[in-house]
């Protein structure tokens, strides 16, 4: 028998990563600390926008969207 190590799933983190999100703006909206919340909000904007600006969309096939033209005529 192979011996495995088990974790969560992608679905489990993310859904964990999601609610300690919430714990934070909870607990900051509560606190009253909304200037921190627009500082928070706009440093992930920034950080969104790097991460699409530096994606690789030259290597996105056109394949899967031949079909969709195609439908249309």
């Amino acid at each position: 028998m192979a011996d495995k190590k088990q974790g969560y799933s992608r679905r489990t983190k993310a859904l964990f990563w999601c609610g300690m999100v919430a714990v934070v703006i909870g607990v900051l909206i509560y606190m009253e600390q909304i200037p921190m919340l627009y500082v928070l909000a706009t440093v992930g904007l920034v950080l969104l926008l790097v991460v699409v600006g530096f994606s690789d969309l030259e290597k996105v096939g056109r394949d899967s969207m031949d079909g969709f033209a195609s439908e249309k005529d």
